[in-house]
């Protein structure tokens, strides 16, 4: 009953989303956005309450910090997203279908990679703490990977589209396929989702471990996975108008990573309840935005007083 619940929550929410209030494409303006992200908070908070009363308060956790976390790494993605719509130059009101039907492949991709690591977890004990030193190392290098160049012409997609299909010059409105004669034309607006696509598999890498590490519950791993990705659309519009505030969340991102890798590794030694980790994973991610906004305060009125400042006489 609860996949029921959970599935036609998510179909109703998406044909809401792009049948009735996106039909026609246009640019999300940040209000917009901010309504939507605190719609998607509260759709995954009221299901947390369904999941506590239908199966316990161990669970609502369980599912409340795989949310937090998988919530907290999907903002690295609308960085990388960011720079992929500048290097293609895609028009704004056209972001927004991208990114809809980039979720709706993540939402099937993770299906596959959740179920893969779940039977991975049981038939082969030893792959957890594989997967607790992949986590680790992955933290350690995101955190020294701060303010790294993001290359989206390097996107093994990209190269293949380009060989094997014929595309357009320019965007064709909202497009994907155009027909030109006899012949159907791919057009740019493909590509961009064909890159999307793949680099969110990059990331799945990390985050479906991560959320593995709170639990082993394939409902409550994938519950939490698609609440964070479906919420991330909306939340790409937010963060691209105040994106400026962000600047320590990586330094949050890799902070995470590294806790629930060790988690994995000391599992047979010590285990770390569940309270616990949801604690240290919103706390993590609570000081990296308040020291974020701290910081761009900061920097903010540092270059007010340098633009105040009168100029020197030679």
């Amino acid at each position: 009953m609860l996949w029921v619940i959970f599935a036609t929550s998510v179909f109703v929410m998406l044909a809401l989303d792009l049948g009735l209030l996106h039909r026609e494409g246009h640019a999300v303006r940040f209000k917009e956005a901010l309504a939507w992200t605190a719609a998607w908070f509260t759709l995954a908070f009221l299901f947390m309450w369904v999941v506590y009363f239908w199966r316990g308060p161990g669970k609502a956790l369980e599912f409340l910090t795989g949310y937090l976390i998988e919530w907290s790494l999907s903002v690295d993605n609308i960085f990388v997203f960011l720079v992929i719509f500048s290097y293609f130059a895609v028009p704004a009101a056209y972001q927004h279908k991208v990114l809809f039907w980039g979720i709706v492949g993540a939402v099937i991709m993770r299906a596959m990679l959740i179920t893969m690591g779940v039977v991975l977890i049981q038939q082969v004990e030893w792959i957890v703490y594989l997967f607790g030193a992949f986590l680790v190392f992955t933290g350690v290098r995101l955190l020294f990977q701060a303010g790294a160049e993001i290359h989206p012409e390097r996107n093994p997609m990209l190269r293949l589209a380009r060989r094997f299909l014929p595309i357009t010059e320019n965007y064709v409105r909202d497009k994907f396929f155009v027909r030109r004669g006899a012949q159907r034309f791919a057009t740019p607006l493909l590509v961009v989702l064909l890159v999307v696509e793949t680099t969110d598999i990059v990331f799945a890498v990390d985050s479906v471990p991560a959320v593995l590490a709170i639990t082993t519950d394939p409902f409550i791993v994938y519950t939490s996975n698609v609440f964070a990705i479906l919420g991330l659309r909306a939340l790409y519009f937010v963060v691209a108008g105040i994106m400026q505030l962000f600047a320590y969340l990586r330094y949050g991102l890799s902070a995470i990573l590294v806790f629930v890798g060790v988690k994995m590794l000391v599992a047979d030694v010590m285990e770390i309840p569940v309270e616990l980790a949801l604690g240290v994973v919103a706390s993590i991610l609570l000081i990296s935005i308040v020291a974020s906004l701290f910081g761009s305060g900061n920097r903010v009125r540092s270059s007010t007083r340098r633009e105040r400042a009168p100029a020197r006489r030679e």
